[in-house]
C-alpha cells in the first residue's frame, strides 16, 4: 500500500482562496447572502483556514487591531451599524440629497440610506466586489469574536463589561477618566492589553467623532448580540442593475470616450502618446517643480523638494506647481464616468524653455510626445480601461481612428518577498494567480537603470493576485521558493499586459513595438511579520522610489 498523499499548508491555502472566489461569484448571481447563512459562513471558513497576513490573529480568540484599522479605512464609515448592506451599480444616487461616504484608502462612493442600510458603489467591476466582501466577512468574523466574549452561555444575559461599555458609548461626552474606564473594560472584551487598546483609539479618534474606536466595537458587538439572541439576520445584497451591468465595460468605455474627446479637441491623437499609469503628482512634479519652486528651494535637492510637496500641510506650493503645469500644456481631466481614475495630459510642444526640469531635442511638433498620466486601476478595472483606452475612438463623422499610442509604462506599489519597504521591483513577466496564466514581455526598464540609488533591486517574475487581502505566508513562500522565480505580487499587472498584447498583437489597434514598462516599489513585505500592509503606510519611504521610477520613465520618453 502507497504513502498517504497529504496536502501542503501552501496547497490548502490555494483551495481555500477558490472556494472563497467560487463562493462569492456564486453569492453574486444568486443576489444576495447572509454572513450567519449556509453561505457566510463558507465565507468565513475558508477566510479562517487562509489566515491571511493582513488579517493577523484573526483565526484567534482575541481581536485583530492592526487588521481592522486596515478595513475600516477601506469601508465607508458607519458600516458596522448597518444590518443591510446593498452593493449597487451607479444608479443616480448621486442626484438625491444624501451625501456619498467616501472611504479615506479606497476611493468609492457610498450612501447611507438609513439607519439600516448603507449602499456601496461598484463601479470598478469584480477586484472591487472581491475585496468588499472579504473585508465584511472579517469584519463578521471579528462581530461574532465580541458577541461570543460577552454574552452569557445559555442566556440572553451580557457580562459586566459590555454594559459598561454600552453605557459609555451612549454618553455625549467622556471626561478622560470615564474614556479610560471604558477602555479597561474593551480591552477585556477584545482580550488586549490596556496600551494596546489605548493605541488603536488614538488611531480612529478625528476630531469630528473622538470615540469612534468604542462606537465600532459597540456597534460590531450590537449587531451579532441582537442576531443571536432575536434571530434578525444581517443581510448583503447585489443590486439587479449591478449583476446586469458587471463585466460590460460601461464605465471603462465612457471614461475612454471622454479622454479621446479630449484628444481630438486639442489635436493630439497623431502625436507620439506615452501611457504612463501612476499618481496625480509625481509625473507633473518631475516636469515642474524645481522651477515653480525657485524661490522657496534655490539650493535644494530636487528629493527634498518632492518630500516638502508629499507633505499635507503644503497645498500652497502643490498650488503653485499645478499653475505652472497648466500655463506649460498640463490638461486635467477629473473622472466622471464612475471609475475614479483621474486623468492628466501634457502637451510637451507646450511646454517653454527653462519651465521643465527635462530637456528634449526633438523639434518637429508633430513628433513631440504626448504623455498622458492615469491614476491607479483596480485589478481588474485595469484591463477594462487600458482595453477600451486602445480601441479605435469611433464619432459620428469617422468609423474609427487609431490613437498614437508609442509606449504604456506602468508603476506602482507592490508586496515585496525579498527586501524591505521602499525597495524596487522590475518585472520581467506576469503570472495570474490560481492560474499557469503568464505574460512574458520585454520591459524598457531593467534593474541596471536603478543601481547606484541605494535601493535594493529585484528583476524577475511578479504574480498579479486576485486581492491582496487574501495572501498567507505558505503561498507567498511557495511563489519566492519555486521555479516561477516570483519577486513581488500586486493586482494589475497582468490585466494591463493582456490589454496591451490584445490591441498591439491581434486587434492591430495600436503599433505591434510599442514599448512597456514596469516598475514597483515595495509598500510591505508580507513575508515580515509587522511589515504587512495593515502595520502602516510608507510615509516619505515612498517619495525616493516613486519619483526615480518617474524620473527614468520620462527620460526614456524623452531620449526616444
Amino acid at each position: 500500500m502507497g504513502k498517504a498523499i497529504t496536502t501542503t499548508r501552501a496547497q490548502e491555502s490555494t483551495n481555500a482562496i477558490e472556494r472563497m472566489y467560487i463562493t462569492m461569484r456564486h453569492l453574486f448571481n444568486r443576489g444576495f447572502y447572509k454572513p450567519n447563512g449556509v453561505s457566510g459562513e463558507a465565507l468565513k471558513n475558508a477566510l479562517l483556514q487562509l489566515r491571511p497576513e493582513i488579517y493577523g490573529s484573526v483565526a484567534e480568540e482575541k481581536a485583530e487591531l492592526n487588521g481592522l484599522i486596515y478595513v475600516l479605512e477601506r469601508l465607508p464609515e458607519g458600516i458596522e451599524q448597518c444590518t443591510f448592506i446593498n452593493l449597487t451599480s451607479d444608479e443616480g444616487y448621486g442626484a438625491s440629497h444624501i451625501n456619498p461616504i467616501i472611504p479615506p484608502k479606497r476611493r468609492r462612493n457610498c450612501y447611507r440610506i438609513d439607519d439600516e442600510q448603507m449602499n456601496i458603489e461598484i463601479t470598478r467591476g469584480r477586484s472591487d466586489i472581491y475585496d468588499i466582501l472579504t473585508h465584511l466577512t472579517f469584519l463578521f468574523i471579528e462581530s461574532e469574536k465580541i458577541c461570543n466574549r460577552v454574552l452569557i452561555p445559555e442566556t440572553e444575559k451580557t457580562i459586566r463589561d459590555w454594559t459598561k461599555l454600552e453605557n459609555a458609548v451612549n454618553k455625549e461626552e467622556l471626561t478622560q477618566e470615564e474614556r479610560e474606564i471604558a477602555l479597561i473594560h474593551t480591552a477585556n472584551i477584545l482580550g488586549r492589553s490596556f496600551e494596546e487598546i489605548l493605541e488603536v483609539y488614538k488611531k480612529f479618534s478625528t476630531k469630528t467623532n473622538p470615540e469612534r474606536f468604542l462606537k465600532v466595537i459597540y456597534w460590531l458587538g450590537k449587531l451579532a448580540l441582537e442576531e443571536e439572541i432575536s434571530g434578525e439576520k444581517r443581510a448583503i445584497t447585489f443590486s439587479a442593475l449591478l449583476r446586469e451591468r458587471l463585466g460590460h465595460h460601461i464605465h471603462g468605455e465612457i471614461w475612454a470616450n471622454n479622454i479621446k474627446s479630449v484628444l481630438v479637441k486639442h489635436n493630439l491623437q497623431h502625436r507620439p502618446i506615452h501611457i504612463i499609469s501612476a499618481n496625480m503628482h509625481s509625473v507633473m512634479n518631475s516636469l515642474f517643480a524645481k522651477a515653480a519652486l525657485t524661490s522657496e528651494f534655490s539650493d535644494a535637492d530636487s528629493l527634498d523638494i518632492f518630500e516638502a510637496l508629499s507633505s499635507p500641510g503644503n497645498a500652497e506650493l502643490r498650488k503653485k506647481v499645478t499653475e505652472l503645469a497648466e500655463i506649460n500644456g498640463m490638461i486635467s481631466i477629473d473622472d466622471t464616468s464612475g471609475t475614479n481614475i483621474d486623468v492628466q495630459i501634457f502637451d510637451t510642444a507646450k511646454i517653454k524653455v527653462d519651465n521643465c526640469s527635462y530637456e528634449f531635442s526633438i523639434e518637429e511638433i508633430d513628433k513631440k510626445p504626448v504623455i498622458f498620466v492615469m491614476d491607479y486601476a483596480f485589478g481588474e478595472q485595469a484591463y477594462e480601461t487600458i482595453d477600451e483606452l486602445l480601441k479605435p475612438y469611433i464619432t459620428k463623422k469617422n468609423n474609427g481612428s487609431l490613437i498614437n499610442v508609442d509606449s504604456v509604462s506602468i508603476m506602482g506599489k507592490a508586496g515585496i518577498l525579498e527586501g524591505g519597504k521602499g525597495d524596487l521591483m522590475i518585472p520581467s513577466a506576469h503570472i495570474f494567480e490560481g492560474t499557469a496564466d503568464n505574460y512574458p514581455f520585454r520591459n524598457e526598464l531593467c534593474a541596471k537603470d536603478f543601481e547606484g540609488y541605494g535601493l535594493k533591486v529585484f528583476e524577475g517574475t511578479m504574480v498579479t493576485v486576485l486581492g491582496t487581502s487574501l495572501q498567507n505566508k505558505d503561498i507567498l513562500k511557495f511563489f519566492h521558493k519555486s521555479t516561477w522565480n516570483v519577486i513581488g505580487l500586486e493586482m494589475e499587472g497582468v490585466h494591463y499586459q493582456k490589454a496591451i498584447q490584445s490591441a498591439s498583437k491581434i486587434r492591430k489597434s495600436i503599433s505591434e513595438d510599442v514599448k512597456v514598462r514596469y516598475a514597483y516599489y515595495a509598500s510591505d513585505n508580507p513575508l515580515e511579520t509587522g511589515s504587512t500592509l495593515a502595520s502602516g503606510g510608507l510615509g516619505t519611504t515612498g517619495v525616493k522610489p516613486t519619483y526615480l521610477i518617474t524620473d527614468k520613465i520620462l527620460k526614456q520618453i524623452f531620449n526616444s
